[in-house]
């Protein structure tokens, strides 16, 4: 995989030459069939729909100018704080995050709105995709999350209790993120542009206005979800149709914006639903050799003590995260992994945000890092060139996990205030 990643050939084609590989030598299965399956099944999804609609809401956000003046709306507010604008990309992933329920999308949608006006204005670009990379893996992290929904049927725990205990970590690894831009800023403040003069608060509230419309699409799109009034992917078409409209209302709306945002946003989606499907061969291979399975086994061999299994789970999963997406983490090592789980006495809720931080760590490292490819592609900078700009904010994950591990109230707390004990 590295030798032909370093070669030049696409990703997509990467995964799936390896993939073809595993399946033609290791393996009696035939490789063919396998391909087809797989290709038609990772994008034959209701769910994935919602990819490319949230991904043209963010090209006609870009396209439009309405991303420059949501930019206008939070500078007054964010100029006093270090890192000034910089925190719209981890904020921004935070709110796109808890109404798409995906990581690419995320990842995607808000790099294509912040980037051009992060890099207008004079921002670090190793910064900005160091936080994006890992910013957009907020989208399974705060509830909804396809992630979870997975984790809970493999595991036959609540949905609703792991989507409440997924609150409290998403708001602690958000405050880790924006922290380490306020501390990078401080110790580099030439690289972060001046601050604005001081606004008086009639000011700051005349020059959010700008928001205003978008920030009642956010709500009503959180609005809707959380209500049950619609799924991720209808809220997905609201959100476009809502982008279309403010767009339309505020005199941005072109019929060559609304051609190039269309097609901005095809292209963004079949490179990424490519790389899906290229994964997903290869999480065949995976499957058909047994290797992760045999990891999880291997480690149920030795018998050990709590701590040290957590220790090593994170190791596995962590060497996994290299070759393998999160849902098919989960999907491969459930049966052997949570019943010695349950049987060292863990809480399968808490497990559940714990694989799911372990997940987020996964999509960004390399070399199959999903949200390295998402920004590799979208910006041209190299996957390595990427991944190096996210090693501190990787630095961050890990803080997170260590925390819920150490305070596991951190995650049990809300589901238990709010449902009780008894599910």
């Amino acid at each position: 995989m590295l030798l032909l990643l370093s070669g030049g050939i696409w990703i997509a084609m990467t995964l799936a030459i390896c993939g073809w590989i595993g399946q033609a030598f290791f393996v009696s299965t035939e490789p063919g069939k396998n391909l087809f399956s797989a290709f038609w099944e990772s994008n034959a999804s209701w769910e994935l729909a919602a990819l490319p609609l949230f991904i043209w809401m963010g090209e006609i956000l870009f396209r439009t100018r309405l991303s420059e003046q949501m930019f206008e709306g939070l500078r007054p507010w964010l100029n006093r704080v270090p890192g000034r604008l910089m925190h719209t990309t981890i904020l921004g992933c935070g709110l796109f995050g808890s109404v798409s329920g995906s990581s690419a999308a995320t990842c995607a949608t808000i790099a294509k709105v912040a980037l051009p006006e992060l890099k207008r204005r004079g921002y670090n670009e190793r910064l900005a995709l160091g936080a994006l990379a890992t910013g957009g893996t907020l989208g399974i992290l705060i509830p909804p999350s396809i992630t979870m929904v997975v984790y809970a049927v493999a595991a036959d725990a609540s949905i609703i209790r792991i989507f409440l205990a997924g609150f409290i970590p998403s708001a602690v690894l958000i405050a880790l993120f924006m922290g380490y831009i306020a501390w990078w800023s401080i110790r580099h403040p030439h690289l972060v542009p001046a601050a604005d003069p001081p606004s008086s608060l009639g000011e700051k509230l005349r020059r959010s206005g700008s928001l205003i419309p978008c920030a009642l699409l956010i709500v009503f799109i959180v609005w809707v979800l959380v209500a049950g009034y619609a799924t991720a992917t209808e809220c997905a078409a609201y959100g476009v149709a809502g982008s279309l409209a403010i767009a339309a209302y505020s005199g941005g709306l072109s019929w060559d914006n609304f051609r190039a945002g269309l097609m901005g946003a095809t292209r963004t989606s079949c490179m990424i639903m490519f790389i899906l499907a290229g994964a997903a061969f290869l999480t065949k291979a995976m499957a058909f050799t047994g290797v992760p399975r045999e990891l999880a086994e291997w480690v149920n061999s030795m018998h050990l003590p709590p701590a040290a299994l957590i220790a090593c789970l994170v190791v596995v999963y962590l060497v996994l995260g290299t070759a393998l997406d999160g849902i098919s983490m989960i999907v491969l090592t459930a049966a052997v992994v949570l019943p010695m789980v349950q049987k060292a006495g863990f809480d399968l809720v808490w497990f559940g945000i714990f694989v799911v931080l372990l997940v987020e760590i996964a999509e960004v490292t390399p070399p199959v890092g999903f949200n390295l490819f998402v920004l590799q592609n979208m910006t041209g900078r190299d996957s390595n060139t990427v991944a190096r700009a996210a090693l501190p904010f990787f630095g961050c994950l890990i803080v997170c996990i260590v925390l819920v591990t150490v305070f596991p109230q951190i995650v049990t707390w809300l589901p238990d205030a709010i449902m009780g004990q008894e599910l």
